[in-house]
């Protein structure tokens, strides 16, 4: 008996063959902008009999990998890439109070449960009761004699266990066990999406606030400009063509400020929600401008985006319990085999129940091998096979969508990097035709719809640059969660 327990049917879990490149499309270095040929890598093993699952305690978490010597932007803490503590203190609140994370957190507590109570079949069930029945018989053709009246006492335990010779029991903890850690990992990735979610609204809000500066003074500036204009045209040295126009400029500035304030307030109540509050102010920190972050970032090692990444251990932990599931559907092939015992104590009277010959006891085993179930049982090892096979695709589909996302990131944050640059020339040049403009106009060298042209495109080149600024930290937060960042702390 105990060496047919040791036997478990199904296959033992192999993490499946993926395609690693050796580098990132997009990474700075010439070398890794080239199409390079990445031949199939076997990834590290889990174990044989999912070491991932039967290794460690079933209510233990998974643990970290041992770090490579390479590092990678991802494995910095979030308070290291954004150093603004007003942002720091809003992801802080919104780790604890966002209801995204509190309910991933719940379900990570129910999955707890459902593997205890999976767990629990593989152990024998023991139940202690007792009785007190009193009955009467009516006189029937059966029992002539009656009526009469009898009463009986009954204390037992009862024991009952259904043996896993094929690993039925074993298999289906080893698939709540992989469900727990996929549910573990489903809430690093939650946590690895509000991270960025938070700093990219942030950063989005703070674009905003610089918009509506440029235009508050740009409005002021114009007003400015309009009454200079009004006075040279009372003067006689100016038309009043001249004067509409300035008045279009100052419509131009002015009919964006209410728009950007609109936006301010329904983003400060998007990121309300994320952090778990009603609609309300939220509280500004560092300027868009001044934000720091660095030039160029690591993007470490491919290979370690498949430790790194929550979404991949979370496919990877889900494909481990479909895999478990095929030996729970082909042990239904093979008998069951269940030891019952029971024992008490049965009287008539309360005061002989344990006095006398009272005792009772009975014990024994059953086997039920099935014969015929209209094909359900292949049926159902089918079905969990190709299940396993739907989340082996799934999880090869991921690893792929990851290195995808990488990639775009890194030449994301690379280029809006360079287009910012562009963008800070061109508004200084923008700048500089605008003020040129206004001198030639007020030295009577030419008319207004010169100074109009260039002003319109100096104030849109300062709105561009803004959000220039806005698209180059927004890709630095993608190309931070898309390593993996955010959810180690």
């Amino acid at each position: 008996m105990i060496f047919m327990s040791g036997c478990t049917l199904g296959p033992n879990y192999r993490r499946p063959a993926v395609e690693v490149p050796g580098t990132y499309r997009g990474a700075s270095s010439p070398e890794a902008s080239q199409p390079q040929e990445a031949a199939p890598q076997q990834a590290p093993q889990l174990g044989g009999n999912a070491s991932l699952q039967g290794s460690q305690p079933a209510d233990n978490l998974p643990q970290e990998t041992s770090q490579p010597a390479e590092q990678s932007f991802g494995d910095q803490e979030w308070w290291e890439v954004f150093q603004d503590p007003q942002l720091q203190g809003l992801i802080r609140t919104a780790l604890k109070q966002n209801y995204d994370v509190r309910i991933a957190a719940a379900r990570i507590l129910e999955a707890r449960a459902q593997l205890g109570i999976t767990r629990a079949d593989q152990l024998p069930a023991i139940n202690a009761g007792g009785s007190a029945v009193n009955e009467r018989y009516p006189r029937t053709k059966i029992l002539p004699q009656a009526p009469f009246e009898t009463n009986y006492t009954e204390v037992s335990a009862s024991f009952n266990w259904e043996l896993d010779f094929w690993g039925k029991y074993r298999r289906a903890t080893e698939a709540a066990r992989a469900n727990l850690l996929a549910t573990e990992w489903a809430r690093r990735a939650v946590l690895n999406a509000l991270v960025s979610n938070v700093a990219a609204s942030y950063f989005q809000l703070r674009a905003y606030d610089l918009q509506l500066e440029i235009s508050r003074r740009t409005l002021a500036t114009r007003q400015e400009s309009l009454q200079l204009t009004r006075a040279l045209s009372d003067g006689g040295a100016g038309t009043m063509l001249d004067v509409r126009q300035a008045e279009e400029l100052v419509s131009v500035a002015a009919e964006t400020i209410p728009d950007l304030e609109r936006r301010i307030q329904q983003q400060e109540n998007f990121i309300s929600t994320l952090l778990g509050n009603n609609p309300g102010p939220i509280a500004r920190g560092i300027k868009l401008t001044e934000q720091p972050h660095l030039p160029q970032v690591p993007a470490g090692i491919p290979s370690r985006l498949l430790e790194r990444r929550p979404d991949i251990r979370e496919a990877e932990a889900e494909l481990i319990a479909a895999n478990a599931r095929i030996g729970v559907a082909k042990a239904a092939y093979f008998p069951q085999i269940t030891l019952t015992a029971v024992s008490g104590l049965l009287s008539s009277a309360l005061t002989n129940l344990f006095t006398g010959p009272a005792g009772f006891w009975a014990f024994g085993g059953s086997l039920v091998q099935p014969v015929f179930a209209g094909g359900r049982i292949k049926s159902g090892v089918k079905l969990s096979e190709a299940r396993k096979e739907e989340l082996v695709l799934n999880y090869q589909q991921t690893i792929q969508q990851a290195f995808r996302g990488v990639s775009d990131a890194l030449v994301g944050y690379r280029k809006n990097r360079e287009f910012r640059q562009h963008q800070e020339q061109l508004v200084d040049s923008a700048q500089d035709a605008a003020r040129l403009s206004e001198v030639r106009y007020r030295g009577g060298a030419t008319n207004y719809l010169e100074v109009l042209t260039n002003e319109t495109n100096s104030f849109n080149a300062e709105l561009g640059l803004a959000q220039a600024q806005l698209n180059e930290l927004v890709s630095l937060v993608e190309l931070y969660r898309n390593l993996g960042g955010g959810w180690g702390s």
